[in-house]
Parts: structure tokens; sequence; C-alpha cells
């Protein structure tokens, strides 16, 4: 069994931290991290899992409704059936038609726009960040 800890100092601690840091004390209490590439977001969710060990995390009642809302879905980004999105990449416009189904790119149909920038761009990307609907700041 783990010591005690002291919530508010292991909190205040990720505070200095860089992503590979991060990952090590992530990989120190729980096992192998999330492959998130933000520090932010990495910090904020170790600073989660440490107060969710200390403090108990969330009750039985709060997960079971959180569990019936079902997920959530992002704000913002309505795309209707039809919807073309094109940009330039390595000096070749690409386009990206939205259909019921998902996100055709060159006949092929793709379950997110994640999905259809990553298979354009050979590595992985944000769909809404590569199309340029989304600021690269958040």
């Amino acid at each position: 069994m783990m010591p005690p800890v002291d919530c508010e100092y292991e909190i205040e601690a990720l505070a200095g931290l860089d992503l590979g840091g991060l990952r090590a004390a992530w990989s120190q209490r729980y096992g192998p991290p999330p492959r998130l590439r933000s520090v932010e977001l990495l910090r904020l969710l170790l600073a989660w899992r440490i107060q969710a060990t200390v403090l108990g995390g969330l009750d039985r009642d709060t997960r079971r409704q959180l569990e019936r809302r079902g997920p959530v879905r992002a704000e913002g980004l309505e795309l209707g059936v039809g919807t073309r999105l094109r940009r330039v990449w390595q000096g070749r416009m690409v386009e990206v038609v939205v259909e019921a189904e998902g996100f055709r790119f060159e006949d092929k149909m793709f379950r997110s726009l994640s999905a259809a920038a990553t298979a354009i761009a050979g590595s992985r990307w944000n769909g809404p960040r590569f199309f340029g609907l989304r600021q690269s700041g958040r």
C-alpha cells in the first residue's frame, strides 16, 4: 500500500514538470500514461487522478448519472451533410465531404474528421484543427 499523500503538495509539484516529467509521475503512480501531447491536459488529468485517489473520486450515484447521460458532444462544431472542407496539403488541394455516414476523402469513408485528416497527413492530426475549424490554442 502506498503511503498517505498530501494532495495539495502533490498537485502544486506538478506545476514545475514538463511533459516527460508528467508522464514519469503518472507511470510511477498509475502505470502507463495516457497518450497525450498536451502538457496542460496531462497536468489537469494527473491532478484529478491524485485528488480522486486521495479523496475517493466520484460517488456511485454521480457515476450512474454520468453513464445515463452518455458521451458528451463537443460544442461549436456542427457540419451539415454536404459540407466540403478544403485545404492545401503539401502543395496539393485536398477535399473532404461530410456525409451522413461520416467523412469521405478520395472515395474512402472515415468515421471521424480526425481519421480523414490523419490519412491525408500520414501522421496523427486533430481533424477540426487540420482544416482550420479550431484555433491552435484551443
